[in-house]
């Protein structure tokens, strides 16, 4: 086994600057805020101790990028990411998908709602990001955030178990072609860690796209 990193994300992130290397440098600004929005959501699915308290947050996630949307000057100040996605993403919509895929996570009281939800959230973002696909991240996604050990070892079975995505699927978007092999690798040691091979995996998969 590799040497493990106590630095490595819970599940593969555009911003690990292996990756955004990958992005062109006009929407570097734009996917940062972008995945730190999912990273925020992703935050509150884990630390939600009541359901009810994590809706009332993520509904008030969702109200925020509704008003992006429709009118950013009418956001709240003091809230340093809500600034970043004013800047790059202002007028734009789409953004509360994730808060409708992480409280559908949330919610889900049997593994094919745990499975729908997390395969949405995955596929809204890698749409937000310029691509498609998302759906094996998203899967690998979904068992981060799970409480129970069987839960989480579902969820990277099923990751395990989809298909990879053809290359055309990811619209030329080689950042979200090396997350989706990243994912891929992750769930096939049942989300065991691997700092060394992970970061060979991204070198290969940036420079060959394979």
């Amino acid at each position: 086994m590799d040497d493990a990193s106590p630095e490595l994300p819970l599940y593969p992130d555009i911003r690990d600057p292996r990756v955004m290397v990958a992005v062109p440098r006009d929407r570097r600004a734009a996917m940062a805020a972008l995945w730190g929005l999912a990273e925020r959501l992703t935050r509150l699915l884990i630390d939600a101790r009541e359901p009810l308290i994590g809706q009332i947050k993520l509904a008030w996630w969702r109200d925020m990028m509704v008003l992006l949307a429709a009118d950013p000057a009418a956001l709240p100040k003091g809230e340093p990411l809500l600034a970043e996605l004013q800047a790059t993403w202002a007028g734009q919509g789409g953004l509360d998908t994730l808060a409708d895929g992480a409280e559908a996570m949330l919610l889900a009281e049997d593994d094919a709602g745990r499975r729908a939800a997390a395969e949405s959230f995955g596929a809204a973002l890698f749409h937000l990001s310029g691509g498609g696909g998302g759906v094996r991240w998203g899967l690998l996604w979904g068992a981060t955030v799970q409480d129970g050990e069987a839960e989480a070892r579902q969820m990277f079975t099923a990751a395990r178990n989809q298909p990879a995505p053809p290359r055309v699927s990811f619209h030329g978007n080689k950042a979200l072609l090396m997350l989706d092999r990243w994912a891929a690798a992750i769930a096939a040691v049942d989300g065991e860690r691997r700092w060394r091979s992970e970061g060979l995996l991204l070198f290969r998969v940036g420079l060959i796209g394979r």
